[in-house]
């Protein structure tokens, strides 16, 4: 947790409501959302009990799964959750963009919008992993049979659980997540996670603080669980009976008619108050202007929507059960530049976050005292501009000299620090050496160079462009990861038996696992 975090939490505590610690918002949020709010049984790896789903608030639908632990019920459920998600994903690939390409030399197309999922809790991202893991290997043919849209249902929902590993991706958002972006509460990062709690500290109702609001949020009578875990105590004296009393109706089509409709009320009741914070806390957010570099990012979502819109057509094979050597080498690095990227661009983009590295050091902020926009350097082949600017500062300037810093007004400048004289008066003076950004003359254009007067951050942090590491073909990496030799055939099991599916494999006992033999 940074400094300015830590204090923002304190005061927060203090004043009984939550900080902001943003003044711009991170994410995007599109006009068109579709929020969805899993419902898990308790005690069972990722066996859904209900859901509401929907892309406005008064359009909620709710689906249930009578018997979660019937497997037909549950490939049901997927095949009713496809038949909204699929057609709500179609509808973003009826118009297409053109981009510029290859430094403006080609252009390319992708589709003009994509989809964002919202889920209340990063739980729900996990949960639609684990449903997009145990669905997308499925077929509609063969043994055990289900609806053809379940393994493209799956397909989709691993995409979308990987983007959201993305940083700063928008494509699936958890919104406690999105909002403890943007706030800061007076109690701890865990219990962040409770939407109720984190709203009542962001907006807590009339008359009552954010530690009375949270503290009523808790009640799971008045606010139940998030999702997808249920409350124990709802679980036995409530949801078990209900599940009972449908299971022995079987046979008599009025009382079974009237036992769905019963579980299906009280999984709606529980559901639908997390169903009305979700798009409490959109609104929230939408209360908050995007920054700067928002639409760029999600612009690398539209392009990731689209590239596997196009694979998916093309009859793209699944996302496989795990990354090779290379390919896992190949993500995490992807990972780790999207990481110090977004880092970066938050930064830039608001004055709130910047602070936290001005409190590090990696940042100041001076006043231009002079100017020298003319300033040439002969001494190389040919000469450059190479204008200087001298500034004051009241905080402490920690870059060496000979340091490049960066300046969010203007990003495709380069600054070389020259000199560090501290004042008399206790501030520093900093002059710096400019380049890039001024066009290729001898003369920069106005407002290229700053002015005297002009108030500037400059910071160690870079949004420059980074390129890609250089990883080995699979054929080139030991065999130890995947290269050559090439594997060998598994040896065939003993004679006469037979190979059975084990729990995750694509007989009856799960999903993605390989045959054992019995």
């Amino acid at each position: 947790m940074s400094t300015l975090r830590a204090l923002a939490k304190a005061e927060a505590l203090a004043a009984g409501v939550a900080r902001p610690v943003a003044t711009v918002r991170h994410l995007h949020l599109a006009e068109r959302p579709l929020v969805l709010v899993p419902l898990a049984m308790a005690g069972e790896a990722n066996a859904p009990l209900a859901a509401m789903v929907g892309d406005a608030p008064d359009a909620a639908r709710l689906l249930i799964v009578a018997q979660p632990r019937n497997r037909d019920q549950r490939f049901a459920f997927a095949a009713e959750l496809a038949a909204i998600v699929l057609p709500y994903l179609d509808g973003f690939r009826g118009v297409s963009e053109a981009v510029p390409a290859d430094r403006g030399r080609d252009v390319r197309y992708r589709h003009a919008d994509a989809p964002q999922l919202l889920v209340p809790n990063p739980a729900g991202i996990a949960f639609l992993r684990l449903f997009g893991r145990s669905t997308r290997f499925r077929r509609a043919d063969g043994d055990y049979p289900v609806h053809p849209a379940v393994p493209v249902l799956g397909r989709w929902l691993t995409f979308f659980a990987e983007r959201a590993e993305h940083p700063g991706s928008s494509a699936l958002v958890a919104m406690t997540d999105a909002l403890a972006l943007h706030w800061a509460t007076g109690q701890s990062a865990v219990e962040d996670l409770h939407l109720p709690a984190l709203l009542g500290w962001i907006d807590p109702p009339t008359g009552l603080t954010g530690v009375e609001a949270a503290a009523r949020a808790e009640d799971p009578e008045r606010c139940p669980p998030a999702g997808p875990a249920t409350d124990p105590d709802f679980d036995n004296r409530r949801l078990a009976p209900a599940v009972a009393a449908y299971a022995a109706a079987e046979g008599d089509p009025v009382a079974r008619a009237e036992a769905y409709a019963e579980l299906e009320r009280l999984l709606h009741d529980q559901l639908a108050p997390t169903w009305e914070l979700v798009w409490r806390g959109v609104g929230l957010l939408r209360g908050l202007a995007p920054g700067a570099r928002v639409a760029g990012r999600w612009d690398g979502d539209k392009d990731a929507f689209t590239g596997y819109a196009e694979h998916v057509d093309a009859g793209g094979a699944p996302q496989p059960r795990r990354d090779g050597a290379v390919s896992a080498a190949q993500r995490l690095h992807r990972l780790e530049r999207a990481l110090t990227s977004y880092a970066v661009q938050r930064a830039y983009d608001d004055p709130l976050v910047m602070a936290e590295h001005r409190l590090t050091g990696e940042a100041f902020v001076g006043e231009v005292l002079l100017a020298d926009p003319k300033r040439v350097d002969d001494t190389g082949k040919r000469p450059v501009l190479r204008p200087r600017i001298q500034l004051v500062t009241a905080e402490p300037v920690l870059v060496p000299v000979g340091a490049a810093l960066h300046s969010p007004a203007r990003p495709a400048q380069k600054a070389r620090v020259v000199f560090v004289t501290p004042a008399a008066d206790g501030r520093t003076e900093v002059v710096l050496e400019l380049s890039g950004g001024m066009g290729r003359g001898l003369t920069a254009p106005p407002g290229s160079v700053p002015e005297v007067g002009e108030r500037l951050c400059y910071t160690t942090l870079s949004d420059a462009f980074m390129p890609a590491g250089a990883f080995p073909a699979v054929e080139e990496t030991p065999w130890t990861h995947g290269g050559p030799p090439a594997a060998a055939a598994p040896p065939p099991g003993p004679e006469g038996a037979t190979p059975r599916p084990v729990p995750g494999g694509t007989g009856p006992g799960g999903a993605d696992a390989d045959e054992e033999w019995a």
